[in-house]
């Protein structure tokens, strides 16, 4: 069958099929979006660092741990377009795989947090009652406590590396996912089709899963792509104060604690992927708040 993908398609409002409405309804989010420039452009940026990590053995012709000893601390140059660091290695290089090692991590955080959040969030506000009050009560201790102190213990806990940094981040991050899906489904639990639901003879799972979760989904994209500029920093925090990525990883944290007392001399060495950490926050900041002006109902 042939799939029409015409613009008066797409923006018909009397749609004829299910699949005319879903896409009609994407396709005008997709518009809402290409009119915030600020929204595009942290798009593009971020698409443009997800494309240059995934192809960087293609990009550079280092490799990340190459060491350089005659060439090190060189400035930037055309043969190292960033520079050298402490035992030449190539900037440019780390930075592409770096890009790997912090939007994988970060990455990793959001799938483990993202349902985990959602799914404790729905339940304690379909539930109620004491699952709820105890469910809350859990989300108040984690969130009592600052994000980097609280993943630093649980790190100090387990050993200094990608795995324990992951985890604990992961430990940390959930409780505002869960406080935003309990209060998107106490707006849920006593509407109408809710009640048709039960009258069917559905499951409480079967009507979280199925029918909640799904609607408590657009207001959690939108917290989660906010909320990735924090998870960046706190990664690369932990690589910082050497409780993350461990040297000689190409972990942007790392890269800058282990050069950071040449910043008044060698300059270009830890300012680069200081730059590379702001430039993908704030275009994580950028698509959030464009999101959020197209998926809140709130904010339109």
């Amino acid at each position: 069958m042939i799939f029409p993908v015409s613009r008066a398609w797409l923006l018909d409002e009397t749609s004829a099929t299910r699949r005319q409405a879903i896409w009609g309804r994407r396709y005008r989010l997709w518009l809402g979006l290409q009119a915030n420039l600020m929204a595009m452009i942290g798009l593009v940026v971020i698409l443009a660092v997800l494309v240059l990590s995934s192809l960087a053995p293609w990009l550079t012709s280092y490799q990340p741990g190459f060491q350089d000893l005659a060439n090190r601390l060189a400035p930037p140059s055309a043969a190292h377009w960033f520079g050298t660091d402490e035992l030449g290695r190539d900037i440019y290089t780390r930075i592409l795989y770096g890009g790997r090692t912090t939007l994988g991590m970060v990455i990793a955080v959001v799938v483990l947090t993202a349902p985990l959040g959602l799914l404790i969030g729905c339940v304690a506000g379909y539930a109620g009652g004491w699952l709820d009050k105890t469910l809350m009560s859990v989300t108040d201790i984690f969130l009592s406590f600052p994000r980097l102190i609280l993943a630093l213990a649980f790190v100090a806990a387990l050993k200094p590396g990608v795995e324990s940094a992951i985890l604990a981040i992961a430990l940390t991050a959930w409780p505002p996912y869960a406080r935003l899906a309990r209060a998107e489904t106490m707006q849920f639990r006593h509407s109408d089709f809710i009640a048709a639901c039960k009258l069917t003879g559905a499951t409480p799972l079967r009507i979280i899963v199925r029918h909640i979760m799904p609607l408590c989904v657009p207001s959690l994209v939108v917290r989660i792509t906010l909320d990735m500029s924090s998870i960046i920093i706190t990664t690369t925090s932990l690589g910082f104060l050497g409780m993350g990525a461990q040297p000689p990883s190409p972990e942007w944290g790392t890269m800058i604690a282990t050069v950071r007392r040449f910043l008044f001399s060698e300059w270009w060495v830890p300012l680069v992927p200081c730059i590379a950490i702001f430039m993908t926050s704030l275009a994580f900041n950028f698509l959030g708040d464009g999101l959020r002006d197209v998926l809140d109902p709130k904010e339109r």
